[in-house]
């Protein structure tokens, strides 16, 4: 079935804008299939094309002016398409579309703001143990094209997607789940209903006989549709919904959920549980399954992890936190032990931090730990409003852990939550938290 995309490839001029991680997927796959076939990679770095074959290079800052010189313009998701003329845009695809148009009937696309990675592992996790044929790919680090190869026509591919990878797509997976929609992504799409239009595509080609699972905030988002859609919530009403640690389908206690059942901490990762659940479901999978499947799941870095005790103080890599709900919802899961100290800030992007600000000033830790550029706003706004934390402003992180090992309180927490993009600082969120744990467990800061 990997011959659908190689058809769609063969004989056409194709260009790889983006020469990143999905980039050299798409090389390496289209030169084992295609090996005499001309290829030609534009990227505003500069590329080293020694070890490449029959491959055209066009780089620096007018790296894409040259797009309207190709038949099939295969965009890696981290590339901002500068030109949006019509002629351009029919030509633009990527691997998630292509993945897409040959396996739609076999994928199960996660999407939302937050949660994800976790999720979309999650399901992959409970998935791989009643059906081994199982892949997953995607925004979790793994472009599609790495994997192409071995999907057969029974394969079950978990695929997670992010408003990149949707933004431009054509066709919709068999099943699409939206968990959530928070303000994001400000810098690239200019407003909040650009960056909800990009994931609404999650859903918005799908076919009779697909399912939708989305938040029930989004349920009246996109119309018609031709899916069956499960709407999701945590205490609330839903067709698939969350109340405690009880699972309940159409209405009806389904599942309950003892405690230490999952590693995963947290009431929003109680959600998280019962979504992967109701995907579950749908391809057969028993409750006594379900739960001896997360039971062994492994919880991704980075997302709320605990990295070590240092000076009586529990250090908690909550780095993929890029928004105020996310940092809200990290300080709910650790009110045992309870935060002594929270780092915030990163990247401006824009985005309103009044919830947040209004959660602090509710339920203030002893410590905020400011960090530029988003938390001098933060900052500002909280004493105008007469924050009673102690806000420290720092210049960057080692700062912010020095100041914390200094003031967090014995016995309590020190939290790196940012609300705040990683990018202008670090090379992106894993990078700020590996940096974090290092500084932690540093006895010389």
């Amino acid at each position: 079935m990997i011959t659908d995309i190689i058809d769609t490839l063969r004989g056409k001029k194709i260009l790889l804008l983006g020469f990143g991680r999905e980039g050299r997927a798409s090389y390496e796959l289209i030169r084992r299939w295609l090996p005499g076939q001309p290829l030609a990679i534009a990227d505003q770095r500069q590329i080293d094309l020694a070890s490449l074959s029959n491959v055209e290079g066009i780089f620096g800052e007018g790296y894409q002016n040259c797009l309207a010189n190709y038949d099939l313009i295969l965009k890696s998701p981290g590339i901002v398409l500068e030109n949006h003329a019509p002629e351009v845009l029919e030509r633009v695809t990527s691997q998630s579309e292509l993945l897409l148009k040959a396996f739609r009937g076999q994928v199960i696309g996660i999407t939302g703001t937050k949660g994800k990675s976790t999720t979309s592992s999650l399901i992959y996790h409970v998935l791989k143990q009643a059906y081994p044929d199982c892949l997953l790919m995607g925004n979790i680090g793994i472009p599609p094209f790495s994997l192409a190869e071995q999907i057969t026509e029974k394969t079950l591919i978990v695929c997670e997607l992010s408003c990149h990878q949707l933004e431009r797509i054509r066709v919709s997976p068999h099943v699409a789940v939206l968990l959530n929609l928070f303000e994001e992504h400000l810098d690239h799409y200019g407003s909040r209903e650009a960056y909800f239009e990009a994931k609404r595509n999650i859903c918005r080609y799908q076919q009779p006989g697909d399912w939708y699972f989305c938040n029930v905030l989004q349920k009246d988002d996109v119309a018609p549709l031709a899916a069956s859609q499960v709407t999701l919530c945590q205490n609330g009403a839903a067709e698939l919904s969350i109340q405690g640690r009880t699972i309940f389908r159409g209405g009806r206690a389904a599942l309950e959920l003892p405690e230490g059942c999952c590693p995963l901490l947290g009431a929003h990762n109680l959600y998280n549980i019962m979504v992967a659940y109701g995907v579950a479901k749908l391809y057969g999978v028993t409750d006594g399954q379900f739960l001896a499947a997360i039971k062994t799941f492994a919880p991704l870095p980075h997302r709320l992890q605990n990295i070590g005790c240092y000076g009586g103080v529990a250090y908690y890599d909550d780095s993929i936190s890029t928004a105020c709900e996310t940092a809200i919802q990290a300080m709910e899961s650790l009110k045992t032990p309870g935060v002594g100290s929270l780092l915030l800030g990163g990247m401006d992007r824009g985005i309103d931090y009044q919830s947040l600000c209004s959660y602090l000033l509710h339920n203030p830790p002893p410590h905020l730990i400011l960090m530029p550029d988003s938390g001098r706003r933060i900052a500002e706004a909280l004493r105008q409003a007469g924050c009673r934390s102690e806000l420290h402003l720092v210049e960057d992180l080692k700062e912010a852990v020095a100041v914390a090992k200094k003031v967090t309180p014995k016995g309590t927490a020190c939290l790196l939550s940012p609300a705040a993009a990683s990018y202008g600082f670090f090379r992106d969120f894993e990078e700020r938290g590996e940096r974090f744990a290092q500084y932690a467990a540093d006895p010389n800061i």
